[in-house]
């Protein structure tokens, strides 16, 4: 029994720390719909029908083109509370947009988060086209060269003769104070033919900067949606070999990373198909509607919502349309979610995440406290069996049969349950792996000062002693009492094993030490903190114990 606890706990810390990221990080819902792209689908079109392509295509979408650039065309800059965006008449589309509240760097004049890096030769975000009836590189004129707000809302009108008769503008409508804004393209048949065509707004997608965090390299980051009432993650491996296609009712459509996403909101219901192709360098992700028909003079007005922001939840709710299920905490949501809400609101009294965090480890301690309580009780009962049960094990070495019966019948005779002892642990599991997410995941940590030398709470820690260190570029000193904590736990905790597996376990604070070194400081900081209460708490259970036998 002493050598199967030391496995399980051996293998239990193990499974926390690694199997976790196979298991769940790497957890991906099931998509209900997926169909790899059919190129060239032909249109179930009437012969009245005279569009200016032979054929139209409802279910293909636009192979990427080489990007045609017009030199006259003019960039307007709109500026917010929120972000400086810039918008290009080359195609009407969105040329770079910096965030004011998220700068990329915590240095000193360091430039707000850029969420759109792609180029002249790539080409760029939200450009529209019909089907094969209007193309994606039109020049627009603008109808102003600035834009100017009025009572908190400003708007930029762009205009484009895609030929055939057909003229297409685009309205952008911002509001000072949020990240989303809106798009409305009209498409207008003035010819003297009905017209069919497609709706499809294009995202040109290179990778979000890196933050520098060892999160960094297994982290998703690519093509997410939410369709039909789920959450889809598409990883490059599904695509970069064939381009791709989601198709459902989407609630928005994007491309994210843990901290920042660029999401299309297709209003009343035009979004149906999501096609995505490329590789990890560059992604080009198209938002479908269905196939439309105008009349002569008729036209058509396709609205969408435009989110370039960051993933925080409350500032997503309040938009709406399910935008904030875009921070995917995994299998575990549902204890991650109010614990995040747990860390602002103690935010909001405190101002400092790292205090929140110690905080939000306090309540969970206090919560666990009795069924920990229990558990180290058990285990302190146990290492008072110990020496009957090395008497047993003696007498019986030879019939295992009649030493495991009566091994059970001493943990009857005391009413000591043996899994006692990691029964808390493996219930804290769940909490755990939750509160692992929201402090690696919450954009709210990203650049949080905590105090002294940990200014981020999403880096790993390391004081800078004036010289660089090889691998560790400084002393992790929150990391190295996390693991001092650790092992002084390890010596307070009563333990059933024998001299040999007892100095075995005493090297998995060493473990934990070399784990915890490139993980965030905020996480480190909620396992010393626990670290140190439950060292309170095993004293306060072993001065109760030497109190009742004196």
């Amino acid at each position: 029994m002493d050598i199967q606890r030391a496995i399980l706990a051996v293998i239990l810390s193990f499974a926390i720390l690694f199997g976790y990221q196979y298991f769940f990080v790497g957890f991906e819902p099931e998509q209900t719909q997926v169909v790899t792209q059919v190129e060239g689908t032909a249109v179930d079109g009437s012969q009245q029908i005279a569009t200016p392509q032979e054929t139209q295509a409802p279910a293909m979408v636009t192979p990427v083109q080489p990007v045609v650039m017009h030199p006259e065309a003019r960039d307007i800059t709109v500026d917010t509370d929120l972000y400086t965006a810039v918008f290009t008449e080359n195609g009407g589309a969105l040329k770079r947009i910096s965030l004011k509240e998220h700068f990329h760097t915590m240095e000193e004049n360091a430039p707000g988060e850029e969420l759109v890096n792609s180029s002249d030769a790539a080409g760029y975000p939200l450009k529209f086209s019909w089907g094969g009836a209007v193309g994606q590189d039109l020049l627009y004129k603008a109808t102003s060269e600035g834009v100017t707000f009025s009572d908190g809302k400003a708007r930029l009108v762009m205009e484009a003769d895609a030929g055939a008769g057909l003229v297409i503008t685009r309205t952008y409508t911002f509001a000072k104070d949020s990240y989303l804004f809106d798009l409305a393209v009209t498409v207008r048949n003035t010819s003297g033919s009905v017209l069919q065509g497609m709706p499809q707004l294009q995202q040109v997608n290179t990778p979000f900067l890196k933050t520098g965090s060892p999160a960094d390299g297994f982290l998703f980051r690519g093509p997410t949606s939410y369709q039909n009432g789920d959450l889809n993650e598409v990883k490059v491996k599904k695509y970069k070999d064939g381009p791709m296609t989601l198709q459902g009712n989407f609630d928005w459509a994007g491309y994210g990373s843990h901290y920042f996403v660029r999401a299309i909101i297709p209003y009343e219901g035009i979004g149906t198909s999501y096609h995505m192709q490329g590789d990890e360098e560059l992604t080009v992700t198209t938002l479908s509607g269905d196939l439309d028909t105008l009349q002569p003079g008729a036209e058509k007005t396709y609205s969408y919502g435009i989110y370039y922001g960051p993933k925080k939840v409350k500032v997503m709710e309040e938009i709406g349309h399910n935008l904030q299920k875009a921070v995917n905490f995994g299998f575990f949501d549902f204890i991650a979610r109010p614990t995040l809400w747990l860390l602002n609101f103690f935010y909001g009294f405190v101002h400092n995440y790292g205090i929140a965090i110690i905080l939000v480890t306090v309540l969970f301690k206090a919560v666990f406290w009795p069924i920990t309580q229990k558990g180290m009780k058990s285990m302190k009962n146990m290492q008072k069996l110990q020496p009957k049960m090395v008497k047993i094990k003696e007498k019986y070495k030879d019939d295992p049969t009649k030493m495991n019966q009566e091994v059970m019948g001493l943990y009857k005779t005391y009413k000591v349950n043996p899994l006692g002892g990691c029964l808390p642990m493996v219930l804290q599991i769940p909490v755990f792996f939750a509160l692992y997410k929201v402090l690696l995941q919450s954009i709210e940590l990203r650049h949080a000062p905590f105090m002294l030398w940990i200014n981020d709470l999403s880096a790993p820690d390391r004081l800078w002693i004036g010289f660089d260190i090889p691998y560790l570029h400084g002393i992790p000193v929150l990391t190295l009492m996390m693991g001092a904590s650790m092992f002084i736990q390890q010596k307070f905790t009563p333990t059933t094993a024998d001299p040999t597996q007892a100095r075995i376990l005493m090297f998995l604070p060493v473990i934990f030490t070399f784990m915890f070194l490139n993980f965030a400081s905020g996480l480190v900081l909620y396992w010393f903190v626990n670290n140190l209460l439950s060292i309170l708490q095993q004293q306060l259970i072993n001065r109760e114990v030497a109190q009742k036998a004196a």
